[in-house]
């Protein structure tokens, strides 16, 4: 990616770094806790560790419902909705195209930051996912004033979730650094402003809709 075709845009607001970057923390602290209370290690202790998750789960749900509230009231929501638009393209590229050293199928614009298979990503994430992370995680911490009998479903999705939850982890960091540059993806997310091509060299996927229904009509 040639630096000559390269413009700054500003795609994260404050407060979208802000929780991208507590979340970050949280989900660091509840895997690392997770898997001690689980007996993987011995790090900050069994009773420690224990209330380092449940702190850190509760934050979780706070913020969760902050997360949610901004996207809503700032029509940031608009940014995940699904689209099967270029998805395959995309697809192709993170199997085959980015070892090759091809240029990024979808250029981030602010009305979209996030690319095809992003989006359905992030939108399993925050709509299925988490919410079951986060339920599961509830019904653990109140088990006794729910009076339940049998914890056994609630703990094997909770658990099922958190190895989700890591492999996304994992891949997300390395993510990270497939931009033009090793830091640039982490950079704009301290920043806010990101990096891209002046000229996009394919078809504006998110307008092609319209597009269709004017040359159609």
């Amino acid at each position: 990616m040639s630096q000559l075709n390269m413009k700054r845009i500003y795609l994260y607001s404050k407060f979208e770094r802000f929780w991208h970057w507590v979340q970050a923390v949280l989900i660091t602290l509840l895997l690392v806790t997770g898997f001690e209370v689980h007996g993987v290690y011995t790090l900050f202790g069994f009773e420690q560790a224990v209330d380092i998750h449940a702190t850190a789960g509760i934050s979780w749900v706070i913020l969760y419902v902050f997360i949610a509230f901004w996207l809503l009231t700032t029509g940031e929501w608009k940014q995940y909705i699904p689209t099967t638009k270029r998805l395959l393209v995309v697809m192709r590229y993170y199997a085959f195209g980015i070892f090759r050293g091809e240029p990024h199928p979808v250029q981030k614009k602010r009305e979209a930051k996030h690319n095809p298979l992003q989006r359905l990503t992030y939108l399993g994430l925050a709509s299925v996912l988490i919410p079951i992370m986060l339920a599961t995680g509830l019904v653990y911490y109140y088990y006794n004033e729910l009076a339940l009998n049998d914890l056994g479903l609630v703990a094997n999705l909770h658990v099922v979730g958190a190895f989700l939850i890591l492999m996304f982890y994992v891949v997300h960091v390395y993510m990270t650094t497939t931009g033009h540059s090793v830091t640039a993806h982490i950079q704009a997310m301290f920043t806010g402003w990101e990096e891209v091509e002046d000229e996009s060299q394919v078809e504006d996927w998110e307008r092609a809709d319209k597009v269709d229904n004017v040359t159609t009509s």
